[in-house]
């Protein structure tokens, strides 16, 4: 569920959402230990589960550093994560529970 998250409103389709360091890790499927982690990740919405598919392969195909592969999550969406050239985490998400992207 989505106890361990807070979600807060920013702008029209902006949200901040607070979570805490070792959920955040566990979900990305990364170690919470140790400077690897910075704890925070970034996300970026889409409005399907084949856009997130569409977006993964388009990195695959550019060599990006997957981190975890797109699949269904415990919340009820579908997400992966890849690794940006300087090693910070970006969530590719689809969130059926967010009326903003569809």
């Amino acid at each position: 569920g989505n106890e361990h998250i807070a979600f807060f409103q920013t702008g029209n389709a902006l949200r901040l959402a607070l979570f805490g360091r070792e959920a955040l890790a566990q979900d990305a499927q990364v170690s919470a230990q140790g400077s690897g982690f910075p704890s925070f990740t970034l996300a970026h919405n889409v409005g399907s589960e084949a856009e997130v598919d569409a977006l993964f392969a388009a990195f695959a195909a550019r060599n990006a550093n997957i981190v975890k592969a797109p699949q269904k999550v415990f919340w009820g969406g579908y997400s992966g994560y890849i690794a940006d050239p300087d090693g910070f985490l970006w969530e590719i998400a689809f969130n059926p529970f967010l009326q903003t992207l569809r």
